[in-house]
């Protein structure tokens, strides 16, 4: 199956033109060939082309490289974000290397080999790919209000509004706490945009949802070989995230070993992709977040100090939902407009009543879970007025020993609801997660907790 890319190839030399176009239509949707570099600005009008290959040298017996310098400027004035592979002989191995500094991708000599300009083409093309999607981020954070999203006038969440405004300005590395659901990512998005770096990219990174063995591939990135599935050239987080904000959430579930190399990295601010002995540098902020305590899992042996101590420069801690429960109306009122409109339903109310049993309920999922419950319940309501708090919440059955509201503690209220929840759900950990807007391994620490594993 083709690969769908548009190249282009422009060279004075008719017989290389056409051996090239002949080998690559067999691997690409779209290769065009010129021997003119004069009309390369014609066929920029026509298509938005993922790899130009260049030659270096159009005179006749001129072997100093500067019409290669000459048309990729032109080329990337018609577009920034052009991948261009210079063509080029072994003798001028130098101006290609001059010629990367100045925004070529790459060079490859010929004669070449196909397979070596296969390769190349497609490592090209990947990071194409992982430019514009860079590009496009910046594009989405630029029309971003920073506290868009962090909704609420309770004086907790504008304590955290306020610490936010006081510490992006500057690069200090900063640690998010806080449960699960209660926008840590929020926080991290609105420290980038007030940031210096706004303009750059903001790159989030799961480290819970990365294997152990992808670790360095997806933090440091790859070439073309370092393992069996190694296709193509890779770039890591680190260096996607180079001038702008580098975002590690789940920063509590990485194995000791894991956490020593990300130390490493964040100590000297070099990485070696893996494969590769050459060493880049990296620029980037650094936002961390758990809804761990990592200073217990020190005492533990299960978290380095050191790596503590560099990503704690200033702690943000955001308040569970059941600390701030007079923004309980806004929220809902906010997560309401938004589920109307994508379900293409008339605008719906709560009954007070409604909203004062919201106010007791410890949404133990926080913030997450009270949009999860808004959708459920506007999917399934038929009336313009919510007048039953069932439809957010499940309420516990007169079987069991004591209802929500009448539980001593947080800890116990909690239990009930998970334990009413898992009996809704027959069980069903996923179902049950997701009802209460944790994640598999949140609710699992929460069943080791209470005893209900």
């Amino acid at each position: 199956m083709k690969t769908n890319a548009n190249i282009l190839i422009v060279d004075d030399d008719r017989d290389v033109l056409e051996t090239a176009r002949m080998f690559l239509k067999q691997e690409f949707s779209s290769v065009d060939i010129e021997e003119n570099p004069e009309k390369i600005p014609g066929y920029f009008e026509i298509k938005d082309y993922d790899v130009i290959l260049l030659d270096m040298n159009f005179k006749k017996g001129v072997n100093d490289g500067e019409e290669g310098f000459h048309y990729l400027s032109k080329i990337l004035e018609l577009d920034p974000e052009a991948i261009v592979i210079l063509i080029t002989a072994y003798g001028e191995v130098d101006l290609a290397v001059k010629a990367m500094k100045m925004g070529a991708a790459d060079f490859i000599l010929k004669p070449w080999k196909n397979q070596k300009l296969l390769g190349t083409i497609l490592s090209a093309i990947q990071h194409r790919k992982s430019k514009k999607e860079i590009t496009r981020l910046k594009a989405v954070q630029q029309q971003n209000d920073p506290f868009k999203n962090l909704i609420g006038t309770s004086a907790a969440i504008e304590k955290v509004k306020d610490l936010i405004s006081k510490v992006a300005t500057t690069d200090a590395n900063v640690l998010i706490l806080g449960e699960n659901g209660t926008g840590k990512e929020l926080v991290a998005r609105a420290l980038h945009d007030l940031s210096k770096r706004s303009n750059e990219s903001f790159i989030n990174v799961d480290l819970g949802a990365i294997t152990e063995s992808l670790f360095e591939s997806e933090l440091f990135g790859h070439v073309k070989g370092a393992f069996t599935d190694a296709k193509a050239d890779k770039m890591g987080r680190f260096e996607m995230a180079q001038n702008g904000t580098l975002f590690l959430d789940e920063l509590g579930n990485l194995s000791l070993p894991l956490q020593a190399k990300l130390l490493t990295a964040l100590q000297t601010q070099r990485i070696n992709k893996v494969g590769s002995a050459k060493e880049i540098s990296v620029d980037f902020r650094l936002l961390s977040a758990t809804n761990m305590n990592l200073n217990q899992m020190v005492n533990e042996g299960t978290f380095r100090q050191d790596l503590l101590y560099r990503i704690n420069t200033v702690a943000i801690e955001l308040p569970p939902l059941r600390e701030r429960k007079e923004d309980i109306p806004i929220l809902l009122n906010h997560f309401i407009q938004i589920f109307c409109k994508k379900y293409q339903k008339p605008l719906i109310s709560v009954d007070e009543q409604v909203i004062e049993k919201l106010k007791v309920y410890p949404w133990p999922g926080n913030v997450r879970e009270l949009q999860h419950a808004t959708e459920r319940a506007i999917i399934l309501s038929e009336e313009k007025v919510i007048t039953n708090a069932d439809q957010f919440i499940s309420t516990s059955t007169s079987s069991q020993s004591h209802s929500a509201e009448d539980a001593i503690t947080l800890d116990e209220m909690e239990k009930v609801f998970i334990q009413k929840s898992l009996k809704e759900n027959d069980g069903n950990v996923t179902q049950t997660a997701k009802q209460l807007g944790l994640t598999r391994t949140a609710l699992y620490r929460r069943l080791n907790k209470y005893g209900l594993g």
